[in-house]
């Protein structure tokens, strides 16, 4: 006879990484699939008359696909949606009928599967076929074709903030009235040093592309990123996140280059964790210098310094007062420990300052403020837009005091993080911070472009899953469930 006044069993539910995953690998394909359908028009016969990689079907199945189908359209990459899907179904399988160890290894199997299958192989695809339509044809403009012009120069002993890009094969990408980046390069140095060794190793295979370096990056990162938050359900939850942002990872695929300056801004926060745990001096030297690489690679990363800076500090008592005069009691050995970050940062920049001063300020500052003849449009998803629409510019490429709306809308949010963060000095608050400061900045600036939107959804991901000590897992909400059902 059964007992009715026992409790029912809860079931189990999924882990909350489950949900995250699944929501990102739909989102993902859907907008992988419209993104090659609009932007590579001739990617199916690409596909099919490639040796490689219309070889790896039989006849029978490139025949029976056709040149017509479901968005990519490819066979491909209509197979490689169908693997995706497949670990998927299997992720969600294994997370409902296996525990313990066996579960937590197949689920981050089957993470990394989908993220080869979502991510590397597709970006493998596009490699493969710009290396046989051409050097301006399945890459982004600036992460990729002219990233790789800036190395040449480099080598080549030429200044590329001097040098010019209209015989490069920038020249054939992107419409004519807005290739005004022909004539400027706007990311730091590091982005093309870094590049150069790469670059080499690619010319004396034959063979090169800026995605492999940032494909590795992104796989040190992903590989890295888990120790940075507590409990199985959010290192699953902040790789997926890392690893198929559906912009990030488009971005990825195509060539843009912030993966690039995410990858060094994570290695510096591990390194930083680490001496969180550790107590050694030599890895907190690390995670500067680590930080100083990113901010030699794009501007981005400085609007994280003054939240970094605070986390050097990490280590000392939480002032009594979070007071502005608090903060500049701390200055001197902030200075002191970003010393590492100052030093490799200066040392990148000052040969191209001393070589061309103004060359570098036009190419990497006036450029993106739009000043001179051929500044950067106004653009993107901002504010920017009501400036369009309301007609108070007569063009895209007016000037515009967008100067005094950043300050307006980022300078108070700045001061009142730094306050939060004296209070509460931790990578969380750092990271989210960050994220939020920089989507305020470029809401107001001259464009908010939707990559840097791929590229503050990681660090709200970072730093609101590394605020949590653990997230709830399924014995956790079965637990809390049969509480409930006891105290009713």
């Amino acid at each position: 006879m059964t007992d009715r006044s026992a409790p029912r069993q809860a079931t189990t539910l999924p882990g909350i990484s489950t949900l995250v995953l699944i929501v990102l690998v739909f989102a993902h394909l859907q907008i992988l699939g419209l993104a090659e359908s609009a932007a590579l028009p001739t990617r199916v016969q690409d596909v099919l008359r490639h040796p490689l990689l219309g070889s790896l079907l039989p006849p029978g199945g490139y025949a029976a696909m056709g040149e017509i189908g479901p968005r990519p359209g490819d066979p491909i990459g209509l197979i490689l949606n169908a693997v995706t899907l497949g670990a998927l179904l299997l992720y969600v399988i294994a997370d409902l009928a296996l525990s313990g160890r066996l579960r937590k290894r197949l689920r981050w199997t089957l993470l990394i599967v989908i993220l080869i299958a979502a991510v590397v192989l597709p970006a493998a695809k596009l490699i493969l076929l710009r290396d046989q339509s051409g050097p301006a044809s399945y890459a982004h403009d600036g992460g990729v074709i002219q990233t790789e012009a800036t190395v040449d120069y480099f080598l080549n002993g030429l200044n590329p903030y001097v040098e010019d890009y209209v015989e490069t094969p920038m020249a054939e990408w992107g419409f004519s009235e807005y290739r005004t980046a022909l004539y400027h390069y706007p990311y730091l140095p590091w982005t093309f040093v870094s590049s150069a060794p790469f670059y080499l190793m690619g010319q004396a295979l034959g063979f090169y592309d800026e995605r492999l370096l940032y494909l590795l990056l992104w796989a040190i990162a992903l590989a890295l990123a888990p120790r940075l938050v507590q409990g199985i359900e959010a290192k699953l939850a902040l790789t997926a996140l890392l690893g198929l942002n559906p912009i990030m990872a488009l971005d990825l695929i195509f060539g843009q280059n912030d993966v690039f300056v995410l990858s060094w801004i994570l290695f510096s926060l591990v390194a930083w964790q680490a001496w969180r745990a550790q107590g050694r001096t030599a890895l907190l030297v690390l995670s500067s210098l680590l930080f100083g690489l990113a901010c030699a690679s794009k501007p981005t990363a400085w609007f994280m310094a003054p939240f970094y800076g605070l986390l050097l500090i990490a280590d000392q008592p939480a002032p009594a007062r979070a007071t502005p005069t608090a903060l500049l009691r701390r200055v001197p050995i902030i200075v002191k420990r970003a010393l590492p970050a100052l030093g490799v940062f200066v040392l990148l920049l000052a040969p191209y300052i001393v070589w061309d001063a103004a060359a570098f300020y036009d190419d990497v500052w006036k450029w993106s403020s739009g000043q001179g003849e051929t500044g950067y449009q106004i653009w993107g998803w901002g504010f920017s837009n009501f400036v369009l629409g309301l007609g108070w510019v007569e063009s895209r490429f007016a000037l515009w005091p967008f100067w005094l709306t950043e300050v307006v809308v980022a300078v108070p949010l700045l001061l009142w993080f730094l306050q939060r963060q004296q209070r509460e000095n931790t990578l969380a608050n750092a990271c989210l911070h960050y994220g939020i400061f920089l989507f305020a900045f470029f809401y107001a600036s001259r464009f908010l472009n939707e990559n840097y939107l791929g590229y503050i959804l990681a660090f709200l991901s970072l730093g609101i899953l590394a605020g949590y000590a653990s997230v709830i897992t399924p014995a956790d909400y079965s637990s809390a469930t049969e509480g409930r059902s006891r105290r009713n």
